[in-house]
C-alpha cells in the first residue's frame, strides 16, 4: 500500500446499527483483566477507524485507559516503529503494522509477542486464510492480528461523467469499463473519451494505477520467496509502465501529487480515483463533514480484475509491561464486530468473514448511497495475497513514485527512459 493514509473527521459515516452490534457482541470474556489500573498505549496511522472502538473497550474494562497515538500515515508509522526497534526505546503496547512493510517487520519479529500464546488460534477461522497467514512469520509465530483488507473499485464523479456524455449510473459505468472483463487498455480508452469531450484530466496521478497493477500480479516487486527482486527484466511491469507514460502524454493525468488533492477534487479537475476500501475515507476527507452532494460515486469494477491494495495488522510489543492485557485489547480490536465499526467510521473493509457479513448492507451517503458493503465483498472475490518483500513499500514510495511524478510533470516523456530511471533509483536505494 502507498503509505499516506490520511485521517478524516470521526463519525461522518458511523452506522448506529454496527455500533450497537459492537456494544452487544464484542464483550471480553468474563473475569478478564483485573482491578489494577493500567494504561495501554496504541499507535495507529491514517484512516484505520480503530478509534471507533476505544470508548467501548474502556467502558467494558474500567481498569484500563487507552493512550492512543495516530500517526499521519503508514510511512510515518513505519519509520516510527523501525526507529524505536533500532534504538531499543520501546514500542507502544499495541502497534499497527501495514501490509507493505510487514516483510521487514517479520525480520525482527522477536520484537513482538507470538499471539498464539494469547489465544489467537482459538479464533483463527475468523479470518480469511490468506490474511491470517500474512500475519505469521517464517517460524510460524503469529505477530499480527489482521484488521482490514483493501479490495478495489473505481471512485468516479458521476456528474462529470454525465457532462462528458459518458454513462453515470454506477452499474452502467461498471459495464462501460468492461464489467468482469475490464482491462487497463479499456480504462485508458475511456479516459481518452473523457479528455476529448471535456479537455480536463481523467485522473489525478498515475501512482495509484501503477500500484494497483503491481498488486494484481502473482508476483509483484518480489518473487514468491519474498527475497528475490522481480523488477529488472520484468517485461509485464515494463510494458504497463510504458502504457502509463503514454496515457500521461495523452493528457489523461492532471499532473498532481498522489495525496492531498482536496481542492482539485472539489474543483472537478479530475473525474476518477482508484479506490481500495480505505481510500473512500481519503476522498471523503477532502470535503466538509456531512457532504452528500459532491458528485462522487463508486462502481463495482476494477481494470485487470481483482486486486488488494493494503491492509493492516495489530501486533503486541515484546517490551510491553502488560502483554496479556495488550494482547486481549489487540484481539478485541481485530474482532469481527470491531472491524465492522471501523468500516462504518472510515471505510477499511473487514478481513474477517463475520465482519464482512455485518457490513454487507452498508451504504455510503457521500458516494451517492453506493452499496459499499456489497461492492467490496464482490471486489474481494478472487483476491490472492501477494508476497511482500522487505523493501516493498520503499520501492513503491521512493523508487517508482518519484519517477511517476516526473512523468506526470512532463519531465520524462518516454517509457523506456522512465523505466531506466526507475531502475537507477532501485539500484541506489535497494541495491
Amino acid at each position: 500500500m502507498n503509505s499516506k493514509r490520511r485521517g478524516i473527521t470521526a463519525a461522518s459515516i458511523a452506522g448506529a446499527s454496527i455500533l450497537a452490534v459492537l456494544a452487544s457482541g464484542c464483550s471480553s470474556p468474563a473475569g478478564s483483566g483485573g482491578d489494577e489500573k493500567i494504561t495501554l498505549s496504541v499507535t495507529t496511522f491514517g484512516t484505520m477507524g480503530v478509534d471507533a472502538n476505544y470508548e467501548q473497550y474502556m467502558e467494558e474494562h474500567p481498569n484500563i485507559t487507552i493512550e492512543a497515538t495516530n500517526l499521519e500515515g503508514g510511512g510515518a508509522a513505519r519509520d516510527d516503529a523501525y526507529a524505536k526497534i533500532a534504538a531499543g526505546t520501546g514500542l507502544s503496547d499495541v502497534v499497527a503494522i501495514e501490509e507493505g512493510w510487514l516483510g521487514t517487520i517479520s525480520e525482527v519479529s522477536d520484537s513482538f509477542v507470538d499471539l498464539r500464546d494469547y489465544g489467537i488460534e482459538d479464533v483463527k477461522d475468523t479470518w480469511l486464510d490468506w490474511k491470517y497467514e500474512q500475519g505469521t512469520d517464517a517460524d510460524g509465530r503469529v505477530i499480527g492480528a489482521g484488521l482490514d483488507i483493501g479490495p478495489q473499485g473505481i471512485c468516479y464523479r458521476g456528474d462529470l461523467f454525465a457532462a462528458a456524455g459518458l454513462p453515470s449510473e454506477r452499474s452502467e459505468v461498471a459495464a462501460y469499463f468492461g464489467g468482469e472483463d475490464a482491462t487497463w487498455d479499456r480504462f485508458f480508452e475511456v479516459g481518452e473519451e473523457y479528455v476529448g469531450a471535456t479537455g480536463k484530466a481523467f485522473y489525478h496521478s498515475p501512482r495509484f494505477f501503477w500500484n494497483s497493477f503491481v498488486n494484481q500480479q502473482e508476483e509483484g516487486y518480489y518473487k514468491a520467496d519474498g527475497e528475490t527482486l522481480n523488477i529488472e527484466g520484468n517485461d509485464v511491469l515494463k510494458e504497463q509502465f510504458a502504457k502509463i507514460v503514454e496515457a500521461e502524454q495523452a493528457g489523461l493525468g492532471a499532473g498532481l501529487p498522489g495525496w492531498d488533492v482536496g481542492p482539485e477534487a472539489k474543483e472537478g479537475k479530475f473525474a476518477t480515483y482508484m479506490c481500495p476500501s480505505w481510500m473512500l475515507g481519503i476522498v471523503q476527507g477532502y470535503y466538509d463533514e456531512g457532504t452528500t452532494d459532491s458528485g462522487w460515486d463508486f462502481a463495482d469494477v476494477m481494470p485487470g480484475g481483482a486486486a488488494n491494495w493494503g491492509g493492516a495488522f495489530l501486533g503486541v510489543a515484546e517490551n510491553s509491561e502488560h502483554k496479556e492485557e495488550a494482547a486481549e485489547l489487540a484481539l478485541w480490536l481485530a474482532s469481527p464486530e470491531a472491524q465492522a465499526a471501523s468500516f462504518e467510521l472510515a471505510g477499511p473493509f473487514p478481513s474477517t468473514l463475520d465482519g464482512q457479513e455485518l457490513v454487507k448492507d452498508s451504504t455510503n451517503p457521500f458516494f451517492n448511497d453506493a452499496p459499499v458493503g456489497e461492492i467490496f465483498a464482490a471486489r474481494s472475490e478472487g483476491v490472492v495475497a501477494q508476497v511482500k518483500g522487505p523493501e516493498d513499500s520503499n520501492i513503491q514510495d521512493n523508487v517508482f513514485g518519484p519517477i511517476l511524478d516526473r512523468v506526470s510533470q512532463g519531465e520524462i516523456t518516454d517509457g523506456d527512459t522512465a523505466w531506466n530511471e526507475a531502475l537507477k533509483l532501485l539500484d541506489q536505494l535497494v541495491g
